[in-house]
This record gives C-alpha cells, structure tokens and sequence, in this order.
C-alpha cells in the first residue's frame, strides 16, 4: 500500500474544506461565483468519505500512483472493463483512507486545541500573579 495520495488527499480535504472558506471572503466569493451544479457539489462534498473518492481518482491520474498497488495487474477474465474497475476500487481504498486520517486529524485536533487554549490561560494568569 502506497501512503502518498492518502496523505494529499487528506490534505487537500483539510485545505479545501476546513481551510480554504476561512481565510477572509475571496474564496467564499469564489465559490457564490461558480454555477449551481457546482456550488451543490462542494455543499454536498463536505463528507471526507465521497470527496475522498474523487480527491482519491483525481490524484492517481495526477500521479500514476495506486494506493493499493496490486489493482494496476487486474485477472485478465475482466478484459477491458479491468482498468476502469481497478480505477473505481482504488478510489474507494482511497476514500475510506481519506475519511480515516480526517476524522482522526479532527479527533486530535479539539483536545490539541483545548490544551494550547488552557496553557495560554494558565501562562497568562501566573504571568498577572507574578506582576502584582
């Protein structure tokens, strides 16, 4: 198993997603100027799993990487429905990956939050203390 798409593709998920509409109105702006069709997708896409399928399909055509390499050799009784059936079930591999590291990137990060927040607390009371 290959890691790297898996890792593009959560990042790309996380930049896109979670990012991407925080960072001031242009991208906001952005999409508002796109036609229906798409502004529903990007709604629509927000799960990591069905944008992690097409994250996942866009990067192996980007790359030439499989996550799971064993599929680039399909049986040959698959004939010429092999390839885009190997393509399909590597997008899936892919999508249950993606979906895995955000979710995990998510479960770490409020607690890695929550900590940084307390400590910036805690250090800005102790530094009060110290001043009066």
């Amino acid at each position: 198993m290959t890691y790297q798409n898996i890792i593009l593709g959560i990042s790309i998920h996380a930049l896109i997603w979670e990012h991407l509409p925080m960072w001031g109105t242009w991208f906001t702006r952005l999409l508002g100027r796109l036609p229906k069709p798409l502004q529903s997708l990007y709604e629509q896409w927000h799960c990591p799993y069905c944008a992690g399928f097409w994250i996942g399909i866009s990067l192996h055509a980007a790359t030439g990487n499989w996550t799971l390499p064993l599929l680039a050799d399909m049986p040959a009784f698959w004939g010429p429905a092999g390839l885009p059936a190997a393509w399909f079930l590597d997008g899936l591999a892919s999508a249950i990956l993606i979906k895995t590291g955000v979710l995990m990137l998510n479960a770490v990060g409020l607690p890695a939050i929550k900590g940084y927040q307390l400590k910036t607390e805690f250090m800005k009371s102790r530094k009060t203390e110290t001043q009066s």
